[in-house]
């Protein structure tokens, strides 16, 4: 899909399916565009003293310069802020920053120049993409330093990601008869003053989340077939009574996906068996019957973060903010990145009770005392020297502990730096890269999960259970054999997990 930028709104799903991405020619565009630029330019003329443009950054902002400086000052602020470390981000976040960062600044407010633009684009459009370090952002004044990287490049410094490889920047431009770009003035400091990266990072860790918390309803369905589940949790009539819309959606999820199952009852069936079955419980635990509820939190919680990262994409957060059409100046503090610092924060927390509900049901479909007559860990093989899933439940339950210790919230570890003068930051970057991490143990935690779904399938029979359990089945077994006899699973495990990332499963 074409991607065409200008200042309209913008959303996360255009952003993620973008496979190229224009800059508007349209006349009416460029022209409002240009007032904020060509008005700031006039301003410096004048010899008015403007923040980060004609004086010095933060606690320097009381030192002036002169038109001429201005520029060698653009040239400095990347320089000295390339001090990232840490890995670097993946081609495909770096990616989406320079998308989000170029649709922050199309919206005009920044005073930059229209060619600044059309660079952001060429980068886009060869695939040049900066490599990033991961960290060395306090999330305000924005993502100074990592940003700095994108600026770098776009100088013709430091490395990008092309075709595959990571390569010198002077030299992808001396292929590609790119000259490199010389800022004007605050043009450097409008790519680096923003919440780009933080952005961008929790873009990516969403689409994976995504795809991630359908894949739980998944499995939670599946729950409720191999254990011969109670449905009435999921009944319109209990979500209605609690109408939180993350809820409904779910329950309403779970049940469609076990439609055509042989193995589930109804609420009548239950109160029929009671008496006849010494070990029918009138209801099952809590980790089946709330299953609902724990993840319609997840749910309604994913769709409000999901609005806070489009918004904060959406935002012109640099510093400061120039209104060409009436022609003032604002210095202000929209780099501050307190929206999505909340939001995964908040979806840290989300992640973890995800982890915590699925170790509990899978605590329950690998005990013999739980899982209404599955076996002890799942066997296949009735000899005594085989173990099944005993040891694939350990590696799960420990990978829920590397998802929950993760949940104190980095927003409130604010890092005075600067002398004093960001002195309150969002820690944005690092809320963002904490959601991250939680991804992969989440996803190993599930491929485990299911290969013990499929297993508890192989032991009730495949003709018993819906049609989208037998697909997560067939997609499982095409990856992954029954487990017959003790084997090394690891590699089984990773299998899984690719196809569980794209969607297989969800």
């Amino acid at each position: 899909m074409k991607l065409i930028i200008d200042d309209r709104y913008i959303s996360l799903e255009e952003i993620c399916k973008a496979s190229s991405v224009r800059v508007s020619k349209d006349t009416h565009f460029e022209e409002n565009f240009l007032l904020g630029h060509t008005f700031l330019m006039n301003e410096i003329k004048k010899g008015k003293p403007i923040y980060g443009v004609t004086t010095g950054y933060g606690a320097s902002g009381k030192n002036y310069l002169t038109y001429e400086q201005s520029a060698i000052l653009q040239q400095n602020l990347y320089r000295f802020h390339g001090c990232g470390v840490g890995a670097s981000l993946s081609p495909q976040t770096s990616r989406y920053a320079l998308i989000c960062r170029l649709i922050s600044l199309s919206k005009g407010k920044s005073g930059i120049s229209y060619e600044l633009l059309q660079r952001l684009e060429l980068l886009l459009e060869k695939e040049i993409i900066p490599v990033i370090p991961s960290l060395g952002s306090v999330g305000a004044s924005g993502d100074l330093t990592p940003l700095s990287y994108i600026a770098a490049v776009i100088a013709g410094e430091r490395e990008v990601w092309y075709e595959g490889a990571i390569c010198p920047t002077s030299e992808v431009y001396a292929k590609l008869g790119i000259t490199p770009y010389l800022f004007k003035p605050k043009e450097a400091l409008a790519i680096m003053n923003g919440t780009t990266i933080m952005s961008a990072i929790a873009l990516s860790s969403l689409e994976r989340f995504e795809v991630l918390l359908s894949s739980m309803e998944s499995f939670v369905a599946g729950m409720f077939e191999v254990l011969l589940g109670d449905t009435t949790p999921l009944d319109e009539f209990v979500h209605e009574a609690k109408p939180f819309s993350g809820q409904i959606q779910s329950a309403f999820n779970i049940k469609t996906k076990i439609e055509g199952s042989k193995l589930t009852h109804g609420r009548d069936d239950r109160y029929d068996k009671f008496f006849a079955d010494n070990d029918l419980n009138i209801q099952d635990t809590y980790s089946m019957r709330c299953a609902p509820q724990v993840l319609g939190v997840i749910r309604d919680n994913l769709e409000i973060s999901k609005k806070w990262v489009e918004q904060e994409i959406n935002s012109v957060n640099d510093n400061p903010l120039i209104d060409g059409k009436n022609q003032k100046i604002y210095t202000s503090g929209n780099f501050y990145g307190g929206y999505v610092a909340h939001a995964m924060d908040t979806l840290k927390i989300c992640a973890a009770n995800l982890a915590d509900l699925l170790d509990k049901e899978f605590a329950l479909l690998v005990d013999h005392k739980f899982n209404r007559g599955l076996g002890e860990n799942l066997k296949l093989s009735r000899e005594h020297y085989f173990h099944g899933f005993k040891a694939m439940q350990i590696t799960l339950s420990s990978l829920s502990a590397d998802v929950i210790k993760n949940t104190t919230a980095a927003s409130i570890h604010s890092r005075p730096t600067e002398s004093l003068n960001q002195d309150k930051v969002s820690m944005g970057t690092t809320a963002a890269l904490d959601f991250k991490k939680m991804m992969e143990p989440l996803e190993l935690m599930l491929s485990i999960a299911f290969m013990g779904m499929a297993q508890a399938v192989d032991i009730r029979g495949k003709q018993s259970v819906s049609q989208t359990l037998l697909k997560h089945y067939e997609a499982i077994r095409a990856h992954a054999k029954p487990l017959l006899e003790d084997r090394r699973m690891d590699i089984d495990i990773v299998k899984i997990q690719n196809i569980l990332r794209q969607g297989a499963l969800a």
